[in-house]
């Protein structure tokens, strides 16, 4: 291990004692995860002396790699056992994808951005995540040809939850989703029953918009 890395591992230790156990994540799985993924490397070199500091960061294309606590917690929501296929909508720049590879048998992500989705591939497979296939297009429509899945989580706001995510659930799966408007939003969890959907109001957040068909128009 070099400095950097031990460096590194520290503030990774520092940031899920500090930022998310300390705001009551307790799945052990997911806390795991959060100190095994390397997320300086999904930062760009600037902003790289805060890949660990509690907040957002931007990506490019007004897109952001989420908080810390934020990814911890939808990653908690869905409950996650290490058997299932999970969607996520809107890859970033990889780094949601790469904690839910560490949860789930198959990851498949999707992003509106092609040089965001590539960005993103090579990451993730320079780790050697190959659980996660990435894919380019429009997520409010999901990815139906891969369906059903266990757990679809959102990382951009709705104004409503698009019908084709709900529709993409088995029964007793879940979304997780932060809906509402632009300038604020209710992060929320769907779960199916059958044709039934039940659904939580969780934290206060703020996310991009989720733009598409089914989400905000350009």
């Amino acid at each position: 291990m070099t400095v950097e890395d031990g460096l590194y591992a520290s503030e990774r230790e520092h940031m899920v004692e500090s930022q998310i156990v300390r705001r009551g994540v307790r799945d052990v799985r997911v806390l795991e995860a959060m100190r095994d993924v390397p997320r300086h490397v999904f930062v760009a070199p600037e902003y790289r002396y805060l890949a660990y500091a509690d907040g957002p960061l931007p990506i490019g294309n007004g897109q952001t790699i989420s908080q810390p606590y934020i990814v911890a917690l939808m990653s908690e929501l869905l409950e996650l056992r290490g058997d299932e296929m999970v969607l996520e909508v809107g890859t970033g720049s990889g780094y949601q994808a790469a904690v839910l590879a560490r949860l789930a048998r198959q990851v498949h992500t999707i992003e509106r951005y092609a040089n965001l989705a590539r960005y993103a591939a090579g990451i993730l497979q320079e780790l050697g995540l190959d659980n996660v296939h990435v894919h380019t297009g429009d997520g409010t429509k999901g990815l139906p040809d891969f369906a059903p899945y266990t757990g679809i989580i959102v990382t951009a706001a709705a104004p409503n939850i698009p019908r084709p995510l709900l529709d993409q659930l088995e029964d007793g799966g879940r979304l997780v989703i932060p809906v509402g408007s632009r300038g604020g939003q209710v992060l929320e969890r769907w779960t199916r029953h059958g044709e039934r959907f039940d659904y939580e109001s969780i934290i206060p957040v703020a996310f991009v918009p989720l733009v598409g068909e089914q989400g905000w128009k350009d």
